[in-house]
């Protein structure tokens, strides 16, 4: 079973700067939300459709409903009162405005701002087919190429220091949080579970017997993943020694992971202690995904399948993973340029 979330339409190579006559456009106060345009109401469909139609993951639709909300605002303020009425030009201008920046928002990156076109190109065909307007005016509009990221993974010697600090805020890796904070980041490694995954998991979603955990992913489809020993035993400690007092504090409830008071540790939470870990460590450039990252090379390094490696993280997409191989490949030019005596002249 694998998880996915919806695949953009990508596209390369559009101009981005408004046209003339798109500069020249008045702008005009826009409107008070509360009134309900029917520019806010196209959105508030599509956002319904996507909820239960498509099915979206909450922080995928978290997104999408910001980003359509900031179009909304940025088209009402060019005196588009309905979605029939926005031109290819205010899609353009739109794009621009995102990666320029204004009073109130920063630049975006050229990979951010093409996410918020993804929801404004989905917008304009849900309009289309809906019969909200008569044409797509997003249709030809180009997101800004991203530059191309491998992902940062570490290595096996510094997901080791990275493990061995997780100690919890007062450093002794004996109490109830440290035991936690252990083996949080155990799972995450030995599972290549997203943080948003981990912290969603249920004490009754842990097979530890058999070494597996059933994990909802992008879109919210489930799929099964393995957990290696490392990572059983730590979780095995912490719901013996540690969960119990967890819980104490709250009112009970089935999460995996819980925070101080008792409830569901959050995945800020679980950032927290994975960056704390990383600072303890004296690891820089940590993200949340790191241990994801690592996790998906190593098993590569280690001779895995690349198919085998998509089923695991769950990508919808073998391309998705095959950005990990590239990873290893450059290992690879690295280690012959400076070890094969004939690679250099």
């Amino acid at each position: 079973m694998m998880g996915g979330s919806p695949d953009p339409t990508a596209g390369r190579g559009a101009a981005l700067s408004p046209s003339p006559s798109s500069r020249s456009t008045a702008r005009r106060p826009a409107p008070d939300p509360g009134a309900g345009s029917a520019l806010d109401s196209a959105v508030r469909g599509y956002l319904g459709h996507l909820a239960v139609e498509r099915g979206l993951a909450a922080n995928t639709l978290s997104s999408y409903r910001r980003d359509l909300r900031r179009y909304a605002r940025v088209q009402e303020e060019r005196g588009r009162g309905s979605i029939g009425e926005i031109t290819e030009d205010d899609v353009r201008a739109f794009l621009v405005g995102l990666r320029e920046g204004d009073d109130d928002h920063p630049p975006l990156s050229a990979g951010s701002a093409a996410r918020a076109l993804v929801a404004v190109r989905g917008l304009h065909r849900f309009a289309l087919r809906e019969g909200l307007a008569a044409g797509d005016p997003a249709h030809d509009v180009k997101p800004p190429t991203p530059p191309r990221r491998l992902p940062k993974a570490i290595s096996l010697e510094e997901v080791e220091r990275l493990l061995a600090a997780a100690a919890g805020p007062s450093g002794d890796p004996g109490t109830a949080r440290g035991l936690r904070d252990r083996a949080l980041l155990e799972l995450l490694y030995g599972s290549g579970a997203r943080i948003s995954e981990a912290v969603g998991l249920d004490v009754d979603d842990l097979d530890l017997r058999d070494g597996f955990a059933r994990v909802a992913g992008k879109g919210g489809k489930a799929r099964v993943v393995p957990i290696g020993d490392y990572a059983r035993e730590a979780v095995d400690a912490y719901l013996v020694r540690a969960r119990p007092e967890l819980a104490g504090a709250g009112r009970g409830g089935p999460a995996l992971f819980l925070n101080a008071r008792g409830g569901r540790l959050s995945r800020q939470g679980a950032w927290m202690v994975l960056r704390a870990a990383a600072d303890r460590a004296k690891l820089s450039e940590v993200s949340p995904h790191t241990l994801r990252h690592s996790f998906a090379t190593h098993l590569l390094d280690g001779g895995a399948d690349v198919r085998v490696v998509q089923e695991l993280l769950g990508h919808a997409s073998v391309t998705t993973t095959q950005v990990y191989t590239l990873v290893t490949v450059q290992l690879l030019r690295e280690v012959y340029a400076t070890s094969h005596p004939r690679a250099r002249n």
